[in-house]
This record gives structure tokens, sequence and C-alpha cells, in this order.
């Protein structure tokens, strides 16, 4: 991976001060780990990049890269899934492509198909070409955004990079937190951050959104988006059999793309069906390689008092241990990083995602395997994360609602029959869940009752001011279709908004970047996704099985007591509060003084978190984990934080 830079000065100024000003921007990248470092400069364009070689084809590359011929310039941060593909498109010989960089790789395509180029690409990228024949700078970021690519514009210059920080080092912006992103953070459900998939945390900087293209000249700048990861029509085949044996090829083709490293290879792994098949599919390619593969996996601390229900599972050893036993090649790893709570995460996390963040539970173990992985010379960490939308989808609840509705009532019987069976779980019990998610309108105004208030969070000032108060009473439509969503449309929101798929980017990246473990999801893979999209839901759901397709597909690659386990599910990390009980006192002595400070209460509404302080107490037991005023004061915190630093 690499982290790019460049500025664009309009007005001529003299190659001295535009060098100087590109150094200041390659002097923010030096904490990265990198191979090399190199820049590009001509008359009024500067480019650099810190390089970090992951794969072969990439040691002692130099980039920024300028073709004299075409007069094309590319800096890049990028790893190109496609290769073989855009071989034969491109007319590329073997010998030839065995050798050629992933960022030429981009320079040749983009030589053939312009501003059409990242249409034809499959990977991680973002890219900057410059045409100095045409005077005019070219950029893309991948379908999913999983790498970041942030700017500014000015009358006097345009600036890029893969991280903000180094953008407020040329002079020509202030450190200045967007008030309309921030309104919308603290108002925004669940993990998402701010619709406007263009705006950041700070007033000057822009993100070119995932999926998007830019194209700037002197005159004028176009945004656009290149395409969409939805299939453009439905893939029907003959049999189960053929859908299982197309899953194993697209897969077994996401995955071997995504262990292509000169480095060691490492991957996250739990008791799931995700990256139990990532980590399967993996050991077997590496095997053939001559590798083997590390897995890391979060276990809870010693002593964990398990207040979770009889079908979650937070200790997942049982089911990781038989995955490791079933596979071979593969050298486990179990984890509970004693020492770490989501308290103790916060300021690094502020400090590579230089943006305040939501998603706290987990922080201390993600963090704690990308230094394990960096430690042992990974180059490459596999994950699974998106597989739950992906590979692993199949809501039977969902489905069986749709036959209800269908009066197919004979399938239906016989499906919660099979059901019941395999996961122990009575009609009588499934009918009113069924019911309600077939006839959702049915039970919208005990939803509604139910419903957080939204605008608890933000100042009510604050809120007034940016009409937030408006917009809510006026989203109150789109928020009850949002209770009554079923998981067809949740799944296909997953991967049309792209608000989500900003949130998800920044963190891959950044982590990424931060430690020079390249994080890489074959899960998330453009032609996984577009594959799973494409086929029936039938595949999904039958015979009384959830997420059928990769059940039936593993058979032979996962152990049964993982690949056909519908009774119980993990659950991660329930112990966050229990570790952070001997720090406890300081932290709700840190959310009183951040309530005293009035930077922060310009932002928060401080009495909400002096309530939530008094309803959680200063001796929580371990099960307020899940209780919402806990989570809300963690994120008051790290919110909080993030206000005080920028001052």
């Amino acid at each position: 991976m690499s982290t790019i830079v460049g500025v664009w000065n309009f007005q001529r100024q003299s190659s001295e001060a535009l060098a100087l000003q590109g150094q200041q921007l390659m002097n923010n990248l030096r904490m990265y780990p990198s191979d090399a470092s190199a820049v590009w400069q001509d008359e009024d364009i500067f480019l650099g990049c810190h390089d970090r070689w992951i794969t072969e084809e990439s040691v002692n590359q130099t980039v920024p890269y300028h073709d004299p011929i075409s007069g094309l310039v590319i800096t890049a941060d990028a790893i190109i899934d496609n290769r073989e593909e855009l071989f034969e498109a491109l007319g590329i010989s073997r010998a030839e492509g065995s050798t050629l960089s992933d960022v030429l790789l981009i320079l040749r395509a983009y030589q053939k198909w312009e501003e059409h180029t990242p249409q034809h690409l499959v990977g991680d990228f973002a890219f900057m070409i410059w045409d100095t024949k045409k005077h005019q700078l070219y950029g893309a970021r991948d379908w999913s955004g999983n790498r970041t690519l942030y700017y500014y514009h000015t009358s006097s210059q345009f600036a890029f990079s893969t991280l903000m920080e180094p953008l407020f080092q040329t002079g020509d912006i202030q450190k200045k937190m967007s008030t309309p992103w921030m309104a919308e953070f603290l108002t925004m459900a669940g993990m998402t951050e701010s619709l406007d998939i263009k705006g950041t945390v700070y007033e000057d900087i822009l993100q070119l959104p995932p999926a998007h293209a830019i194209i700037l000249t002197e005159q004028h700048s176009h945004i656009f988006q290149y395409g969409t990861l939805l299939p453009e029509e439905p893939l029907h085949l003959r049999s189960n059999g053929e859908y299982e044996e197309a899953f194993r090829d697209v897969f077994t083709q996401a995955v071997k793309s995504k262990v292509r490293t000169r480095l060691g290879v490492a991957s996250t792994l739990s008791g799931g069906l995700d990256s139990g098949a990532v980590v399967s599919y993996a050991a077997k390619i590496l095997a053939e390689q001559g590798k083997s593969l590390q897995t890391y996996s979060y276990v809870p601390i010693a002593g964990f008092d398990d207040w979770t229900s009889s079908t979650l599972v937070p200790d997942e050893r049982p089911y990781i241990e038989e995955t490791l036993k079933y596979i071979g090649n593969v050298q486990g790893n179990y984890l509970d990083f004693a020492d770490r709570n989501p308290l103790t995460e916060v300021d690094s996390w502020l400090d590579f995602l230089e943006m305040p963040y939501k998603y706290f539970e987990n922080s201390f173990w993600i963090r704690g395997i990308f230094e394990q992985a960096q430690q042992q010379g990974a180059g490459v960490l596999l994950t699974g994360a998106r597989g739950n939308f992906t590979i692993s989808w199949g809501p039977a609840l969902d489905y069986y609602a749709v036959l209800l509705k269908k009066f197919q009532w004979t399938k239906l019987y016989r499906e919660l029959k099979l059901y019941g069976h395999k996961t122990g779980v009575g009609r009588s019990r499934l009918l009113p869940i069924i019911h309600s998610k077939a006839f959702p309108k049915w039970n919208q105004t005990a939803a509604s009752k139910d419903r957080p208030n939204p605008l608890v969070w933000i100042n009510s000032e604050l809120a007034r001011q940016t009409g937030m108060v408006e917009r809510v009473q006026q989203q109150e439509e789109w928020l009850v279709g949002r209770e009554v969503q079923n998981a067809f449309d949740i799944r296909l929101e997953k991967f049309k908004n792209l608000a989500i798929a900003n949130k998800n980017g920044a963190m891959t990246s950044k982590i990424s970047e931060h430690y020079g473990v390249w994080e890489r999801d074959p899960t998330s893979d453009a032609r996984v996704v577009r594959f799973c999209l494409s086929i029936p839901v039938g595949q999904y759901v039958q015979e009384g099985m959830d997420r059928a397709l990769i059940r039936r597909a593993t058979a032979g690659d996962l152990p049964d007591k993982v690949r056909l386990n519908q009774k119980v599910r993990g659950m991660q990390p329930a112990d966050w509060v229990q570790r952070m009980q001997p720090q406890w006192s300081s932290f709700t002595g840190e959310l009183r003084d951040l309530c005293k400070d009035p930077k922060v209460a310009a932002w928060m509404n401080t009495t909400t978190i002096m309530k939530a302080l008094e309803k959680v107490g200063e001796h929580p037991q371990a099960n307020a984990a899940a209780h919402p005023a806990t989570r809300m004061l963690m994120r008051s915190l790290i919110v909080g934080r993030f206000i005080r630093n920028l001052a």
C-alpha cells in the first residue's frame, strides 16, 4: 500500500515554492511504514508517494511514474486483482505481465480506456494521473472505497492526499470542523456518520466517494460515479450443484487474488462461516505456494461474567478449534488482549482515523490483531467482514414472510418444520415473527414508540441552527420505513449507500496504512458481490437451512459443527464493560469534565450525558455492555476528546 499526495498550483508559483509545499505534504507521511519514497514535479504540479511494496511486482517500482512517450504521470495506492483479465484485454503477454506492477497496469489501462478505466478494474485502489499534454488531472477510487482519497479545491490550487492531516500543511486551509457533518454524525442512527458522501469532519476537506472518478482542468472539475456493484441481470442456473460450483469458482478467484503478496499472509478467524470459509480457501491456496497461514482469534478475558443468552457465544474457541483442526496448514493464535479495552484505544483510533467514530466495541482487538500481523511479518490480513451480506447471506424468516404473503403455505409449513428441527425453535414462536415481517405496517405504531429520539445526543441549539430538528421531522416517514425494511432491502442498501462504504473504507484504509499490513476482504470482492446479488433467494434459504448456499458449497471445506450450526452465533465482544471496570471512575470523571467544557457542550447535549451517567452508575455489571446509555457514554467520550484535541 502507499500514501499518495499531490498539489496543483493554478497561480504558477515558483518551482522552489511548489517543491517546499510538496515536501511539507510528504513530511507528514514519514510515520507510516514504507519501502521507498519518491516525488515528481513539473512546472505547477507536484506528485508524491510513500510506497509500501506488498506484492512481488511492486518491488523497486518508481511511484510517481512518468511515461515520457504518453506524457502521463501516475501516483497510486493500489492492488489490482483481475490482472489476467486485464492482460488479455490490453494485449499484454504473460511474460511481460509477470513483472508488471499494478501501478503501471493502471496506467496501461488508462491509455486505452481513459475516464472509463475504473470500470475495468477489480481491487483496492485510489490513484491520480496527470496528463502533461492535456494539462488535466484524472483520479478514481475503488468500488467499495477500500482506499481513501481526500482533497481540497480553492481558487489558487487543488491538493489531494490519502490522509487529511497532510492537506493542512499546505497553508491554504484551516482545521475547522464541519458543522453539517458533525450534526449528522450526532443524529444519524447506527454506525452511519453522514449522508454527505463527499463531506468529511473538516469544513474545507472533501473526499472522492467510492466508485467515483474526478476530472480536473484549470477551467472546471467534474466528479461522476463510474459504476455500481449491483449486477446487471439475475443469474439463472439449472441446479443447486451448478450454483455451488459457480460460488466455489468465484470465491476461489477472489481469495487467490487477495493472498498475492511477497510477505506473509494472516487472517482473522471467528467460529462462523465467513472467516472460516476465507481461511479454508486461503490455506489451500497458500499450501500450493509453499506458504502457511497465521490466524488471529479474539477471545474474552479470563473470568468473563457471561451475561448473554443461550443462543449467543461470546467465546468461540470450541468452533474455532474445530475449524483449525479440520483445515490444516494454519497456525492459530487466541488473543484476549487482557490489558486493553475500548477506553485504552481512543487516542490511537482518533489519531489514525482523523475523525470521531462510533464502532468502539471491537476497537481494542482489531488494532491488537493488526499489531500481531505486523510483528509476524504479514503483508496481508484477510477478513470476512462483509460476508453477512454476500457469501453467508440467507435470512430464513424474511424469506418465510415472502412465502406467507404469496400464499405458499404448503411450502412454508414444510420449511418451518425443517427450520425448527435445525434451530430448536418451535413454530409457535416463529409464526408471530414471520407475520410481523410479512405485514410490517401492522406493527408500525408500536415500533415508532420504541424508536429512540435521534436528537437526544446533539446540542439542542446546534440542532435548531443546522435545521436538524426540521430534517428529523421530515425524515419521520423515512425512519419508519427503515424500521419495517426487510432483509432484502437492507442488503441492497449496504451496497448502494456509499456513505456506508465511506465509513468502512476509512477504517480499512487507515489502519492498513498505519501498520503497513493491507486488510483484504474476499467477501467484498466486486466479483463476489455481483455474483451473490445476482442469484435467487431460494439458493440462500432452503430445506429449513438459512445461509444455505455457503453451508452447501463448503461441504468438505469446513467441519459440520461450524458449517451446519444454526443454533448459536458468536458475539464480539460482550466483555467490553467488564474490561473497563477498573478504569470506570476515571472514565466517568472524564465525561463529567467534558460536560463542563463549553467547546464540547456546543456540540453535544451534556444534560443527556449526565442523565446517562446517573442511569449507568459507578459500578456497572458486565451486562451493561448491551445498554444504550452505556454505549452513548463511550461514544460521547470519543467525540469529546476529538473536539478537545482539535481546539
